[in-house]
């Protein structure tokens, strides 16, 4: 039924002053449960993100997946077009990891302004009118592009959209050139699932929890989305997972059900009090959403749970990064050298120590780090990160390498180590690592091999030097320092092979790793040498034999006759006095 003008002009206010109105009243989206398109409803937190969109000129939404925030951006910014004034029209960019990915959202965005009715007075233009680009009659633009240093050239964004924003393979500079974009005014929507602790996503999240930045952050709860909660029941355990596999076998005893409450009308302040508790969220739609992510747990962290911990290719699980983030960090008694060094314990007489030092040069992105592990008590005592030269680092691997008297491995790869390990040769450290020397075997140790480079390779073993750190997290070694961690959470799998982010830094982790590593492939192996030794040395020594005589002490490398002549003494081998000199290769004092 036609409008007269006089209803249209009532009809244009209420939809410019209340937004959900107009989506609802004017906008359909697709159904598949029903096959046909519907109008689009909304629920609470979609209201929310609405009045937030309004409000603020800085947004970041945190949504699980099919939360419909996607689609109810794309209408709320078709809404912004078609009301726009042509003397100050909306420009809109679009900005995703890929271009198919942005152009999706332009075209939910082209389909919305199609729907608006006639009498909004705008419509497409036919100057420029693409799937990636394309304008409407009263002046305002809609761009669609992929990540690169030339998305933003020739084009000042109204409103930059960021979709699937932790997926952005960007670092801080391309972000920096985003926001400066904006400077005359603006706004900024960052959209995602989350992927781990990316660097422009998870960073700006961050920033936004700690009050660093102006964002405001939406987030949406499956469990508070009524199309998925309408049976939502909450449930005592640790692992919903292991919970779900395990059905028909656990105790249901203790589960609670909001099956008979409107999900319009539960308290969900009482349901936050139950997570506090240890409870999780559970659902008909979370169980077939779980079992068609097979279970896997990083998936369903990504996927549904708004988890950022757990969500990315990481290669330390989530549990154990929990672990240590509420057990073994500790603030260190001790900063010095500007805070770039931090000790935890002074050394103990009689533990084994291991240094491990990455190199770099000391001018590039990445940074120099100097890692002590007390082999024995299985902890973190001391780390060192900063950017200085080689040679530099040296004299501070040789200061505290002395003191703990730690058995010392260079990261030789690339050659920025050599100009290390040479300095702290010449400065007289000796208990240096040598790669491709047995040093487990002290009976056949090879002179030849000080004339080897001392130091480690880590490209020709560096899965085999990660996976002896994972080991060791998962069990139980003490990590104390923050830096450190805080490099865990970000190092991933690329392409199936371990590293930091883009933009992240593993510098601590590479020295920690070949600290662990040559601990146990030397010191381990070292004491299994020792040991076999002493139990032989232990089974040669008896208080008598009866064939000798009991007058005498049976030793077989001893002599055990008074008319050996002294050159024959000379050859017969080391007495017991010897041992007893000597009694400290084997462990200990005889």
């Amino acid at each position: 039924m036609a409008l007269t003008k006089e209803q249209v002009m009532l009809e244009y206010v209420k939809c410019m002053r209340d937004t959900p109105y107009a989506l609802k009243t004017y906008l359909q989206t697709y159904d598949n449960t029903v096959s046909r398109y519907v109008p689009l409803e909304l629920f609470p937190d979609q209201v929310s993100l609405l009045r937030d969109y309004e409000e603020y000129e800085e947004n970041i939404a945190l949504k699980y997946r099919q939360a419909g925030v996607s689609t109810v951006t794309a209408a709320w910014i078709s809404k912004r077009l078609v009301f726009a004034k042509k003397e100050q029209p909306e420009k809109i960019l679009i900005i995703a990891n890929k271009l198919d990915t942005s152009m999706e959202m332009a075209n939910k965005i082209r389909a919305f302004v199609d729907q608006w009715p006639k009498w909004v007075g705008a419509g497409f233009s036919a100057d420029k009118n693409s799937q990636r680009h394309y304008k409407l009659t009263n002046g305002c633009e809609v761009k669609a592009v992929a990540t690169s240093r030339d998305a933003l050239r020739g084009y000042t964004p109204t409103i930059l959209v960021f979709d699937e924003a932790a997926f952005i393979e960007a670092d801080g500079d391309f972000w920096a050139a985003c926001m400066a974009s904006l400077s005359t005014g603006g706004k900024v929507i960052v959209v995602s699932t989350p992927n781990g602790y990316d660097p422009i996503y998870y960073e700006i999240y961050d920033q936004a929890v700690r009050g660093v930045n102006n964002f405001k952050i939406s987030e949406m709860f499956w469990w508070k989305d009524p199309r998925y909660s309408k049976d939502l029941f909450l449930v005592p355990t640790e692992d919903m997972v292991d919970y779900l596999l395990n059905k028909d076998e656990k105790d249901h005893s203790g589960n609670i059900s909001f099956e008979d409450t409107d999900p319009y009308e539960r308290d969900y302040d009482v349901i936050k009090e139950y997570f506090a508790k240890g409870y999780k969220p559970c659902s008909t739609w979370y169980e077939k959403m779980v079992k068609k992510l097979k279970y896997d747990k990083r998936k369903i962290n990504q996927e549904l749970n708004c988890e950022f911990l757990g969500s990315g290719d990481n290669v330390f699980d989530s549990k154990q990064l929990e672990y240590i983030k509420e057990n073994t960090i500790q603030d260190p008694p001790n900063k010095m050298m500007g805070n770039s060094l931090w000790m935890w314990k002074e050394p103990i007489e009689g533990h084994k120590y291991i240094m491990g030092v990455d190199v770099s040069r000391g001018d590039s992105e990445d940074f120099s780090s100097i890692q002590i592990i007390d082999f024995d008590d299985r902890e973190q005592v001391l780390e060192y990160v900063g950017k200085i030269p080689p040679d530099s680092l040296a004299e501070i691997a040789y200061k505290w390498g002395l003191m703990y008297n730690a058995f010392c491995v260079v990261d030789i790869t690339g050659g920025m180590g050599i100009t290390t390990v040479r300095k702290m040769q010449e400065l007289g450290y000796k208990n240096l690592y040598i790669d491709g020397v047995d040093t487990t075997n002290i009976w056949s140790y090879n002179a030849k091999a000080q004339d080897k480079i001392p130091g480690i390779n880590f490209n020709n073993k560096r899965v085999q030097i990660i996976a002896a750190f994972e080991e060791y997290v998962r069990h139980k070694f003490k990590i104390r320092s923050s830096r450190l961690y805080n490099e865990m959470n970000t190092f991933i799998y690329v392409n199936g092979r371990p590293d930091h982010q883009k933009g992240q830094h593993d510098d601590l982790i590479m020295g920690i790793s070949m600290a662990i590593y040559v601990g146990e492939s030397s010191f381990q192996k070292l004491e299994k040498v020792v040991e076999k030794t002493k139990m032989m040395i232990e089974s040669w020594t008896v208080s008598n034999n009866d064939s000798v005589g009991k007058q005498l002490h049976f030793d077989p490398v001893l002599p055990n006759t008074h008319m050996m002549s002294e050159r024959n003494k000379m050859n017969s081998g080391p007495s017991k006095d010897d041992y007893i000199k000597y009694g400290w290769l084997f462990g200990g004092k005889r």
